[in-house]
């Protein structure tokens, strides 16, 4: 994908972690990137904030969705289920939103891409809604992909990235986390930002690419 000058990048969710990870790469091509979050005032569950945030920046050329939810866990039979509808609302729905206010000011060649994570294929007994949802958004994008064609729309899938959004963890059980995913996964670590960052980038510049679930999860799958 070429970048020029006039290249206009939003990046929702880009205020920390992965999304920060991902505007600092594009920022090191031509033209402007925006990172918003509600660290930055944009709140996604908003529907008329967000149409007047898009109105008010113009025309962009790729989109990218970072922004996630606390998602509580346990078994379904106990579950909460309000908290579950409050990390939908935020996530899947949120992610809904943009697109909706974002679709019709990108420009033609440009890119939408989502994010969801590889509980969404990976069964792991207490982690319903964290499942339900990135399942939920892996089968949007495709659908996505073709209601908004030629538009590019792509998912990437992160798998265990040692982020801000582990540190409200106990230090203790967070190593022992990380120690855990370093001796079990094939690739001997956790995930970094800037490893989920080339998969937003591979999304962005591959012009034969849509409908695409990009997973860069360590081998967590084959695991």
């Amino acid at each position: 994908m070429h970048f020029t000058d006039d290249t206009v990048s939003l990046v929702v969710g880009g205020t920390s972690g992965i999304g920060r990870a991902v505007a600092q790469a594009l920022s090191e091509r031509p033209g402007k990137v925006v990172s918003a979050s509600r660290r930055s005032g944009l709140d996604v569950k908003d529907a008329n904030a967000m149409a007047r945030y898009f109105a008010a920046l113009g025309p962009i050329d790729h989109l990218v969705i970072t922004s996630g939810s606390q998602a509580p866990g346990g078994k379904i039979v106990d579950l909460d289920l309000q908290a579950a509808k409050a990390a939908f609302d935020v996530k899947f729905w949120g992610s809904i939103a943009v697109v909706q206010a974002a679709a019709k000011t990108i420009r033609p060649g440009g890119t939408i891409t989502l994010t969801s994570g590889f509980l969404a294929r990976r069964t792991v007994p207490g982690t319903f809604v964290k499942t339900a949802m990135n399942a939920a958004l892996e089968a949007t994008a495709k659908m996505l992909a073709r209601e908004l064609a030629p538009l590019r729309v792509n998912i990437v899938s992160p798998g265990l990235t040692d982020t801000e959004s582990h540190h409200g963890m106990d230090p203790s059980a967070r190593d022992a986390m990380f120690e855990r995913a370093a001796a079990s996964l094939p690739v001997g670590r956790a995930g970094r930002p800037e490893d989920m960052a080339a998969g937003y980038l591979l999304a962005i510049d591959n012009g034969f690419m849509t409908g695409a679930v990009i997973d860069i999860e360590g081998g967590g799958l084959i695991n």
